[in-house]
Order: structure tokens, then C-alpha cells, then sequence
């Protein structure tokens, strides 16, 4: 370790003996970045790529190894973080449709009890937002037709070994949050809490596709990829294509990853994602550093998470949308005044838990609708850990495009159980993590006593079949309106979204796909 991330581990073990230092309330800090597999966040996937300032909130702050999002993709995953509830409760069930403008937030309770507030960076939890071609392959799901919706994954080296500022956009964001804390540090000695959502490690648009193009570019400098240890990178397992199930052979497909990739280019991918965790490592230490160099450190709660992972090539896809972990484990690493140290906590949690937790924090009474709990009873030194205070599962939904199906898991123990639309019209999934870390063999048909009690279990928590109802009849609706809105230039404009190479092979019989779609019963 260098000797500028000894000097903050001293100092911090020096002053950070108190949550509320002096009684006063210490300040929030959270970094969220976008797509970080949070298993890079403890051994032995820590071990594949330098991240030392990740590093630096585990040696001296908490470690969740079980964290996981509550929707693996974007906007649905913040929805849950930033209103505490599940995203069924919310009703945010695709990157356009999410949480209302006027939703309260826990930073809003922040702001009304004193808390001077900022938020930087990106948000990406209101509705109306992300693409076109986003939200249209997310209301089409059930339309019999299969059609890629993505560009195929790419590596694009940049720069040299000078080159660090990558994603500029996030840099200038990373600067903004410093400068706001040294004016912090200046100006006030009122508590703050400050927001900064990173887009890193999210691959970048590839702009070879065009203007409608998503995200399938990893794309780094050689600085960072010297930061990854190539010997460690692994070549995932994958099943053959026709032994898939059938809503991940769906994502495969519409992730245009079913194609024939070599071993050289798998390693590619994934050696150039970890370089890009590395340079959002990079610009979570600039945060931990303006911090030390103001003096509030030692009176600041740090909390660094992310919205969902990415698979960078495990189970034949990239992207998130998926319950493999690879998509759905996310880092979660908290340190503060008056917090456990070099503390690995095993307890399932989730995004939802970030809410209780700050309000926890903030010394602010918890508002009664979460889905949440709070964390601080798991790290504080002034609790007692008690197993009664936090439920042994999580949730997590997916109801977005690329897949097929209403999508949910419930981790339980060495379980994860995947449920589907109805629960009869699409073969669950389950999967014992404790002998299958790489989620090859579901079991579902082995253990039918598990899947009965997990079954029973995720019922109780969300009336799953009920809710696939709500989310295909919302689907159906929003795209008649969209299409509507449209008038003559329907034709045109659907034949040219993301999926314009497959669609426009034959139009016709992708539109008549459409029309009986909507013209069908559930």
C-alpha cells in the first residue's frame, strides 16, 4: 500500500472514534458508481485488479459480501435505493418508467432536518428518461419475435501510459464534488451530505452503430489496464447455447452475444472492464482525499455502492438485466465515526437498506413504509449485532428489455431462488451458491422441498404473479400510447431503433408480431 493511503488509514484510526463526534452529527458521503461487480470488493476477486482506495473502506470500515440490487438495471435499482421501497411498490419497472418527480427521498428528509445537501453526477431515478429504444424493447418483451437489441461487445484501447482521464464526464463531476467539499469545509460547520453517481464502469455507446447505439464499448487507456493482473483474469464457463434456459437464452440473443467469440476476446472484455473499475476507484479516492485534506474525515460516514454489476461475459452476456451474480451482486462498503474496522459482514442485504441506514445515521426517525432495514445495528461499535434485526433474504425484480419475462430472485441462505411471470408458464431456477459459485446447475428439479419453501417465502414478500399481470397490461398501454403519438411515422421509426438490422430483414412480419401482441389476452 503507498504511503499516501497509510497516512489516511493513520489519521482516520486516529479521529474516527465516534459516530457523532463531539455531538455533533457527521456528515454523509456517498459515491455510487454504475455496472461494478461487487464482488471485486473482497477476496479473491479483489486480487484482479488494483483498487486501493476500495481497499482503503475495507481495511478501515465495513465490508457487506452479500449486497445485491433490487433491480439489475439502471434507473429501477436507484429508484429502490433512493425511496427505500421495493421497485414493485413503487411501480418503477423499466428505465422510463421509475419513481415520480416529487418522491421524497432520504436526502430530502437530510435537507429537512438540517442536512445542507448536494447531489452531483448521475442521478437516474425519475421517469421519462434513457432512449427510445430503451423503453420500446422494454414494452415489447412478450412480442413473439427475437431480434438484438444491443451491438455486439467490443474492447477500444485510447491514449497511452500518461492517458488517466477516461470518462471525462465523470471526472469534471469527480472535481465539482471536491471543490464542493473544501467550500464545505470553509463555509460551514453545519452537517452535509453530499450524493456523487458515477456512470464507470458502464461501457460506453459505440458510436460505429450510430445514434441509436447502447452501451457494448469497454474501452480504457493502457494506465489502467497495467492495473489488472492478466494472470488472474478467468475465462467463464458457459452452457451451450440449447441447454440455456429460456429467458436467458432470450438475453443472449437480444444482447447480441450469441455469436462465436474467442477466448482472446472474452479475456479482452472483461480485463478492459476491470480497467474501468479501476479508474472509478480512482475517482472515489479523490473524494476520500478532499475529505482528509478539509479535516472532516474524521467526522464523515463514507458509503460506496452501485446501482448493479456487470457479467463482462459470464453465462454468454454482457450488460446487467440478469439475477447471475455477475449482474446483481453490488459493492457495499461503509465507513465512519464510530463504526466497526476490517469488519466482512455475511448478512444478506440489499440496496434498499441505504435509506433506514443514513436516516440511522443522521439520527432522523425512519419513515414506517420501507422495505428496508437499517445497517447500522451490523457495524456500529455502540450496537449489539442481533440476527432478529434483519431479515435472512433479499429481493430483487427485473421487469425491463432483453428480457422476457417479470423477472424475480430471492437469495436465502446458500439459495437463490428465480421465479417468472405466473410461476407456471416459465421454468423457475435455483441455484446453491455454496457448491455452484458459477450458477451452471439449476437444481430447481432436485430439491422440490427448497423450491416449495423459497416459493412460499417470495409470495409472502410480493404477489409475484399479480404483479407480471400489472407490468404486461402497463407495457401493452404505453406502447399503444407511444405508437399512437406517432401517426404515420410509426412504420418508419420502429423499423429504425436498436434492433433496426433484425427488424428490417422483415418489417412486415415484425409489425403484424406487434399487432397480435396487441390485439392478444394474457
Amino acid at each position: 500500500m503507498n504511503g499516501r493511503l497509510l497516512a489516511l488509514i493513520s489519521l482516520f484510526q486516529i479521529y474516527g472514534q465516534s459516530l457523532c463526534q463531539n455531538g455533533t452529527r457527521p456528515n454523509i458521503v456517498m459515491v455510487m458508481s454504475d455496472a461494478f461487480d461487487g464482488r471485486l470488493t473482497f477476496d479473491p476477486g479483489s486480487k484482479v485488479v488494483q483498487l486501493p482506495y476500495v481497499n482503503y473502506l475495507r481495511e478501515l470500515g465495513t465490508t457487506f459480501l452479500n449486497a445485491y440490487t433490487n433491480s439489475p438495471i439502471c434507473c429501477p435499482s436507484r429508484a429502490a435505493m433512493w425511496s427505500g421501497q421495493f421497485v414493485h411498490l413503487t411501480q418503477s419497472w423499466n428505465n422510463y418508467k421509475c419513481l415520480d418527480a416529487n418522491a421524497t427521498t432520504w436526502m430530502d428528509l437530510l435537507q429537512a432536518n438540517g442536512y445542507v445537501t448536494k447531489m452531483m453526477g448521475k442521478l437516474d431515478f425519475t421517469s421519462g428518461s434513457h432512449s427510445v429504444s430503451n423503453r420500446v424493447e422494454a414494452w415489447t418483451r412478450d412480442v413473439q419475435f427475437l431480434l438484438r437489441q444491443e451491438g455486439r461487445p467490443v474492447t477500444q484501447l485510447v491514449g497511452n501510459m500518461s492517458t488517466v482521464r477516461i470518462m471525462r464526464k465523470d471526472w469534471e463531476n469527480t472535481d465539482k464534488a471536491a471543490q464542493w467539499i473544501h467550500q464545505r469545509a470553509a463555509s460551514s460547520h453545519q452537517p452535509f451530505a453530499l450524493y456523487l453517481g458515477l456512470n464507470l464502469p458502464h461501457p460506453y455507446r459505440t458510436e460505429s452503430l450510430g445514434p441509436t447505439a447502447g452501451g457494448s464499448t469497454f474501452l480504457t487507456s493502457p494506465y489502467w489496464l497495467e492495473k489488472v493482473s492478466s494472470g488472474l483474469i478467468t475465462v467463464p464457463k458457459w452452457l451451450p447455447m440449447a441447454a440455456m434456459h429460456p429467458v436467458d437464452f432470450y438475453s443472449t440473443f437480444t444482447k447480441n452475444c450469441s455469436g462465436v467469440f474467442t477466448e482472446e476476446e472474452v479475456r479482452s472484455i472483461r480485463a478492459f472492464y476491470y480497467a474501468m473499475c479501476a479508474e472509478a476507484d480512482a475517482m472515489l479516492g479523490q473524494v476520500i482525499s478532499a475529505l482528509r485534506e478539509t479535516g472532516l474525515l474524521n467526522n464523515t460516514v463514507v458509503i460506496f455502492t452501485a446501482d448493479h454489476g456487470e457479467l463482462a461475459m459470464e453465462h454468454r452476456q454482457f450488460y446487467k438485466m440478469s439475477m447471475f451474480e455477475g449482474s446483481s451482486h453490488v459493492p457495499l462498503l461503509v465507513m465512519g465515526p464510530g463504526l466497526m474496522s476490517g469488519l466482512q459482514v455475511n448478512q444478506l442485504v440489499s440496496l434498499v437498506d441505504l435509506y433506514p441506514t443514513v436516516l440511522d445515521v443522521a439520527g432522523i426517525s425512519a419513515v414506517s413504509s420501507l422495505s428496508g432495514h437499517s445497517l447500522l445495528p451490523l457495524i456500529s461499535k455502540a450496537r449489539a449485532f442481533s440476527m432478529k434485526q434483519h431479515p435472512d433474504w433479499v429481493l430483487s425484480e427485473y421487469h425491463g428489455c432483453n428480457v422476457n419475462a417479470s423477472t424475480y430472485m430471492l437469495r436465502s441462505g446458500r439459495w437463490k431462488y428465480i421465479a417468472y411471470a405466473d410461476g407456471l408458464s416459465v421454468p423457475p431456477q435455483l441455484f446453491d451458491l455454496t457448491l455452484d459459485k458459477d450458477e451452471l446447475h439449476n437444481v430447481v428439479l432436485k430439491f422440490p422441498d427448497v423450491r416449495a419453501h423459497l416459493d412460499k417465502l417470495l409470495r409472502s414478500i410480493v404477489d409475484y404473479p399479480k404483479v407480471s399481470t400489472t407490468v404486461h397490461l402497463y407495457n401493452k398501454k404505453a406502447f399503444g400510447v407511444w405508437r399512437h403519438s406517432l401517426g404515420r411515422n410509426y412504420s418508419q421509426i420502429i423499423a429504425n431503433l436498436r434492433w433496426h438490422v433484425d427488424w428490417q430483414k422483415d418489417t412486415l412480419a415484425n409489425e403484424r408480431a406487434v399487432d397480435k401482441w396487441l390485439s392478444g389476452s394474457l
